[in-house]
């Protein structure tokens, strides 16, 4: 089979999240993910909480020599506001420091780039009683944390990010309810997307002044939109749909602000956020230097059913394309060609950034029933990484800026209310062992990473 080619540059890397690996050992403060499951036990799959994770913070050395040993070059993780600084305000936790400072020093030991994200869904829980986003104050204090951990790593650090997919704290938080504080109202929604973009805008313009070395930028969880169809009302549902989810967080990170088609229709629908003075100047000054595109599904929608809806199903409604093909297991579509789309996007109409995939992968449940002779033959896995592969290639192929590809994620991790429901591992954890096994993709992506190529 022929063979297709990255670029020598290109890195293959994996990804993952501090309060989804570290869990609640050591000394730590209390974070919404640990409110909601005090709080809903029974939201959470099998009722495992955020206390139990893959316990990175124990096996750091052996997880990063599993990750060199799998020629990963490069891993994401994050670093967990509520342990660096327990109640999100004051003087970092030296136990905390001393921690993520082995973790780093070990990682360029072993020849992985850290990539260093400040905020993965896990404010403080002080925090949050005061408003969380929605409080400026809050913001501020976010500034203060970003501006503590470029000086703290910043000289063994050289590839930060402000936040993973801002998006989620308004869309998951504040307009579905899906996450803590579980609330439902589009106008807080898009009051608490704009206090993340301006805490983001905030920590770009400390970490130029701070003359820390590196880049910076931000994680979006963009999706492509596609309408039903082309009748104008699909065309216009699709387009507001891509404002919301996708233009109101990409255009301030690259182009400095925001789309006046957004601005007007806020004003319209009277959902325009509380906008303090010097904002306009303070998003100006945000402009990233690399942007994370997280990619695992594309976003498809049509005409609202009911005009006169509430919320966002004022304006769309989700559309089920006939035939698409689904991951059963999450129930999210799988199209490949979704992140060709968006890097093709990001080239012809946004300047063509800097930019990598941040996240892509595939969970499954119950994944011990492929294993032969202890080792989980997950070809679903491998299939779902090429196929998406081969689709930045061809970007590549067309100018794309895209530098390279992680997977979420290296280990099988804790997710959120999902919990451990499903894997998404190159390696396997078992959680009441804390016994690492390579899965079959993890030795193919140890070829990919060395030989640079995947099958044409």
């Amino acid at each position: 089979m022929a063979m297709i080619r990255f670029p020598d540059s290109f890195y293959f890397g994996a990804a993952a999240s501090g309060p989804q690996t570290e869990g609640a050992a050591g000394r730590k403060g209390r974070h919404i993910m640990d409110v909601w499951f005090q709080k809903e036990p029974q939201a959470f799959h099998g009722g495992i909480g955020p206390s139990v994770t893959s316990d990175f913070f124990h096996h750091y050395k052996e997880d990063i020599a599993l990750m060199r040993s799998l020629n990963l070059d490069s891993y994401r993780t994050s670093i967990v506001w509520s342990r660096l600084i327990p109640g999100g305000e004051g003087r970092p936790d030296p136990d905390a420091v001393s921690f993520y400072n082995d973790v780093f020093d070990e990682m360029n030991r072993a020849g992985v780039r850290p990539f260093v994200n400040l905020f993965h869904f896990d404010m403080p829980a002080e925090l949050q009683e005061r408003g969380g986003w929605e409080n400026r104050a809050v913001v501020d204090a976010y500034v203060r944390y970003a501006e503590a951990c470029f000086r703290l790593f910043g000289d063994r650090v050289g590839h930060w990010f402000t936040f993973n997919e801002p998006l989620s704290p308004a869309k998951d938080g504040y307009l579905e309810g899906a996450h803590w504080p579980r609330i439902r109202d589009l106008k807080r929604a898009v009051a608490v997307g704009y206090g993340v973009m301006a805490a983001h805008a905030g920590a770009v313009e400390a970490f130029r002044k701070s003359g820390t070395a590196g880049s910076i930028g931000v994680i979006l969880n963009q999706s492509p939109v596609y309408p039903r169809s082309d009748s104008p009302e699909d065309a216009k549902a699709g387009r507001i749909a891509d404002l919301l989810f996708n233009g109101a967080f990409l255009a301030p990170a690259i182009h400095g602000g925001y789309p006046e088609e957004l601005s007007r229709f806020l004003k319209d629908e009277d959902l325009l956020p509380a906008v303090r003075d010097g904002d306009l100047e303070l998003f100006s000054r945000g402009r990233i230097d690399l942007l994370g595109v997280n990619y695992y599904q594309p976003t498809r929608v049509m005409a609202p059913a009911d005009p006169r809806a509430a919320g966002i199903r004022r304006y769309f409604d989700p559309y089920d394309m006939p035939g698409r093909k689904i991951n059963p297991y999450r129930g999210w579509e799988i199209y490949e060609k979704g992140v060709y789309d968006l890097l093709t996007d990001l080239r012809v109409n946004h300047g063509n950034p800097r930019c990598f995939v941040s996240e892509n992968g595939m969970g499954v449940e119950n994944e011990q029933r492929f294993a032969v002779d202890g080792v989980i033959r997950d070809d679903y896995r491998i299939g779902f990484i090429r196929d998406h592969l081969r689709w930045i290639h061809k970007a590549l192929e067309e100018g794309s800026a895209c530098e390279g590809y992680h997977l979420w994620a290296f280990m099988d991790c804790w997710s959120w209310h999902n919990a451990y429901k499903n894997r998404y591992g190159l390696v396997s954890v078992d959680i009441a062992t804390q016994r690492r096994t390579v899965k079959k993709s993890g030795g193919w992506m140890r070829e990919v990473s060395r030989t640079k190529e995947i099958e044409g």
